[in-house]
């Protein structure tokens, strides 16, 4: 009964429109003053204790360093250094948004901060040389998706700290399958344009390769800071993000100076909100998942599932068809902290390792970034470009079914995910 009444109120309000953080809150709250004897003062000990994490703490610094990088001219630079590699392809303006997006996601950490960072430059550079208006629409929607799977990725820390499994781990698995998606892309939008007619053009010469490449080392050392710590056992990823919000303030204010100290207030503050606004996210669906805990509703569904002789390709079915629903409506912070919570003791049962799943689910958030009806990406780009949300869907189609694709890939081929991690801690 009471589940059933946490579910009812719950997707009324999604219903209504409420912000996801209210939908669990209330949802949550209200069913425990009904059916428990917690009291009001206790349920929100239980919000500060759930969000009281170590690892939680590399969320503010990791959006700060992204805002840091991309109030500035990184993202230029990066975009610059992309062209002078792949710019001279058939595709090369739209391949270079691609390969600019998946550096830059290492950078910030964020698919919207990637969509508006790479877009707002790209969009008009790909229109002006000819490309037609869906085919740039779509490679810089979905190419910005990949900011939740390159780490540091957001979304995987929230992931770590939910299913309480190693964020370093998370990082590394993360990054063959960003590089794998992005290149599938690459592939679609080569073939895309050659198909257009473009032609292969002069490559840049190594001096000018080398000077894009020289102009943007300072926002690329971000990556190699953050990745090459993490991969050297030199810090956590906790500590990671501390340095490379420290690294992100030395580059955009002394080195590119882009941004004087009178700016980081703005800055500053930008970051607080978004981090305030993710940390109730989470707070909440934390509180969310406590409830359905106490209620033993992860147990039942194990127990439903092993005893209908569900395999774990099956259950992985499900899994990506729930979750690319899901991720259609809500925010992916969100949906991890309610459904991990219910299908990792499913997936640990059937033998699926914990870090592989997390993958899956990141990807599936990745999808859900881009699919109908409110995907967040298609609205960014739809703000961006001035296109309709009809019009963007019907654009980025091709690149969400790569995505797609990738995802199939990685589902079924767990080392694809798996052998990074595997071979620097060790396992497997």
């Amino acid at each position: 009964m009471s589940v059933t009444v946490l579910f009812s109120i719950f997707f009324f309000l999604v219903i209504l429109g409420s912000p996801i953080a209210i939908c669990l809150g209330v949802a949550t709250f209200t069913t425990m003053m009904l059916f428990t004897d917690i009291s009001p003062i206790e349920v929100s000990s239980l919000m500060f204790e759930k969000v009281e994490h170590y690892s939680l703490m590399a969320i503010p610094m990791f959006i700060l360093a992204g805002n840091l990088l991309s109030k500035g001219s990184a993202a230029t630079r990066i975009i610059e250094f992309a062209k002078s590699i792949v710019g001279h392809l058939p595709g090369g303006l739209p391949i270079s948004a691609i390969f600019a997006s998946i550096i830059f996601a290492a950078v910030s950490g964020s698919s919207p901060a990637t969509v508006v960072a790479i877009g707002s430059i790209m969009f008009g550079a790909i229109m002006q040389a000819g490309y037609p208006k869906k085919y740039a629409v779509g490679t810089i929607a979905t190419a910005g998706s990949l900011g939740i799977l390159i780490p540091p990725s957001i979304v995987l820390i929230v992931f770590g700290v939910t299913a309480e499994v190693s964020i370093g781990r998370l990082f590394m698995a993360g990054v063959v399958p960003g590089i794998m998606l992005g290149i599938m892309m690459m592939v679609v939008t080569y073939i895309g344009a050659v198909r257009l007619g473009f032609k292969r053009t002069e490559p840049a010469p190594f001096k000018v390769r080398l000077k894009a490449m020289k102009d943007a080392s300072w926002g690329l050392m971000t990556i190699v800071i953050v990745i090459g710590g993490i991969y050297g056992g030199i810090f956590t990823p906790t500590e990671a993000a501390a340095v490379a919000a420290v690294w992100a303030f030395i580059v955009s204010v002394f080195i590119y100076k882009d941004i004087n100290f009178s700016q980081m207030f703005n800055v500053s503050l930008e970051s607080a909100k978004t981090t305030a606004m993710i940390m109730f996210i989470i707070a909440n669906a934390m509180l969310f998942a406590h409830f359905l805990t106490i209620e033993n509703i992860p147990q039942g569904i194990t127990n439903a599932l092993i005893e209908a002789n569900v395999d774990k390709y099956m259950f992985l079915i499900m899994v990506n068809v729930l979750l690319i629903i899901a991720g259609s409506f809500m925010e992916p912070s969100a949906i991890i902290m309610i459904m991990v919570p219910l299908l990792l003791p499913v997936a640990i049962a059937l033998g699926i390792d914990p870090i592989h799943f997390g993958i899956v689910v990141t990807i599936n958030m990745e999808l859900g970034m881009v699919s109908p009806p409110v995907g967040l990406n298609l609205f960014v780009t739809s703000g961006l470009t001035g296109m309709s949300i009809k019009d963007v869907i019907v654009a980025a189609f091709p690149w969400t079914m790569t995505i797609f694709v990738g995802l199939m890939l990685v589902t079924y081929i767990p080392s694809i995910a798996l052998w990074l991690p595997n071979l620097m801690y060790g396992g497997g």
